[in-house]
C-alpha cells in the first residue's frame, strides 16, 4: 500500500464508498502481494466503517470456504458450500444481505455478538475464487449502497490482485 486512506471524519457512508474507489488506485496495487492487498483491503474498511464488527475473506479450496486476510475475532476456518450466509453466496455467486441473522436459516455463528451481514462473491473470469464477509453487532447495518459500492470495489481489487488457486 502506497498510502495511507484520507477521509473526512464527518463523512457520511456514500463519500466514504466514494473517496474508498477513488484512492482505491493507490491503496491497492499490482505490484504489491495479493495478501498485502487482501489484508489491507479489510483494514481499510473496518477503519472506514465502525458498524464493521468483522470483515474478511472466505477463499475455495478442495471445495470448501477457507478463512483467508480478516479483522475482528477469532472466525470459523472452514465453511461448507451452502451454509450459513457465505456458503449460501457460495452457490448463488450473487451479494447477500442480511438484516437480522438470527432469522437466517442455518446462519453460523462465529461471533455470537453479530446481527447482520453482508456477503459478496469474489468473482474473476467466471470463476467463483470465495467471498467478502462483512458482519455488523448493529441489526440492519447493510443496504443496497453496501451492496453497491462493495461490488465495485472487490471488482477494483480483483482487476489489480492475483489470487492464486488455492
Amino acid at each position: 500500500m502506497s498510502s495511507e486512506l484520507k477521509f473526512s471524519p464527518g463523512a457520511g457512508r456514500v463519500e466514504r464508498y466514494e473517496l474508498l474507489i477513488e484512492q482505491a488506485g493507490h491503496l491497492f496495487l499490482p505490484e504489491d502481494h495479493w495478501l498485502s492487498n487482501l489484508s489491507n483491503f479489510t483494514a481499510v474498511l473496518k477503519e472506514t466503517f465502525p458498524v464493521i464488527s468483522w470483515v474478511g475473506f472466505y477463499f475455495m479450496s478442495g471445495g470448501k470456504l477457507v478463512l483467508g486476510p480478516f479483522q475482528g475475532k477469532i472466525a470459523c476456518t472452514l465453511i461448507e458450500p451452502g451454509k450459513g450466509v457465505c456458503g449460501k453466496v457460495a452457490l448463488t455467486r450473487e451479494t447477500e444481505i442480511v438484516e437480522n441473522v438470527h432469522e437466517f436459516p442455518g446462519h453460523i455463528a462465529c461471533d455470537s455478538g453479530s446481527n447482520s451481514e453482508i456477503v459478496v462473491p469474489l468473482i474473476k473470469n467466471g470463476e467463483l475464487l470465495g467471498v467478502l464477509d462483512l458482519d455488523s453487532y448493529e441489526f440492519a447495518a447493510f443496504d443496497g449502497t453496501d451492496k453497491e459500492y462493495l461490488e465495485k470495489l472487490v471488482s477494483t481489487l480483483l482487476n489489480v490482485t492475483s489470487i492464486p488457486e488455492l
